[in-house]
């Protein structure tokens, strides 16, 4: 009797692997711009994602005594707490909120870095990224880092010891979707740490074209909390990574410009 395939996590041979630890889900969540903590925590249950970014420059997690803590409904004994340096725009603010986040966590060192160069379209400052990305792989920090989609600007990252390589597939918050695939296809065919897209996707059909790609996982916030129900749209999300994995790994047919017959006719005779 033929085996049913698993209707719910992916295989257990195909993890995601960052910083030496492994994670069944290739989606990773922000936790901004929810109405209320309750709303994150059911949006991120419904996501699947084991890996949460947390904005330390605007999320609570711990460094308001007096206020809810995001880590109350999130806890670090579930997740992987991933904080990030969203709002900076020099290195050194990047570096010191990396630093304080890992007073915060005790002694917690992987981060998501971003230098942000422009407040209108949140595009990465690579200059000011790069000199950060240095500081904090000196001083023992696992650093994930969201990068332009340049392929050599990718690779410089990776060269530098940086755990894995976030590059945008649209500006941050924009729904976009993937607007340079070809960019992307480049940065994941030569890459030897993980590529996760990050920033840009609006649906779920942008979260499974990132992963059709080859790309390791997506990493979104906007696209879910943003959404008329995000925790549909978390579920959602969650299906289009494991699929759009699933197909890269299966293999698509070659495009055409018209099919072949599926029973060849040379030679045959009428």
């Amino acid at each position: 009797m033929a085996t049913v395939p698993s209707t719910h996590s992916p295989a257990p041979d195909d993890p995601l692997v960052i910083a030496g630890r492994t994670y069944r889900s290739r989606l990773l969540v922000g936790t901004g711009k929810y109405k209320d903590l309750d709303e994150t925590r059911r949006a991120v249950e419904a996501s699947g994602a084991e890996i949460v970014t947390v904005a330390i420059r605007r999320t609570n997690i711990g460094q308001n005594p007096d206020e809810p803590s995001l880590l109350d409904v999130l806890p670090p004994d579930r997740y992987t707490i991933l904080p990030n340096t969203a709002g900076c725009y020099t290195a050194e603010d990047a570096v010191r909120t990396c630093r304080l986040a890992r007073e915060l966590l005790d002694g917690h060192s992987l981060v998501k870095l971003e230098v942000l160069g422009d407040e209108r379209t949140l595009f990465p400052d690579m200059v000011q990224t790069l000199k950060a990305a240095e500081t904090l792989i000196a001083e023992g920090f696992e650093v994930m880092v969201y990068t332009n989609d340049d392929p050599v600007m990718a690779r410089r990252f990776e060269e530098l010891g940086c755990v894995a390589v976030m590059p945008l597939a649209a500006p941050i918050g924009s729904g976009l979707g993937i607007q340079n695939r070809y960019n992307i296809l480049e940065i994941v065919e030569n890459a030897k740490a993980p590529i996760l897209v990050d920033a840009g996707v609006g649906t779920a059909s942008d979260a499974a074209i990132a992963m059709e790609l080859g790309c390791d996982g997506v990493l979104m916030n906007t696209a879910i909390a943003g959404a008329r129900d995000p925790v549909l749209m978390a579920s959602a999300m969650r299906k289009a990574v494991e699929a759009g994995r699933e197909a890269f790994l299966a293999g698509r047919i070659p495009r055409k410009r018209y099919a072949s017959a599926s029973s060849p006719i040379d030679g045959t005779f009428f």
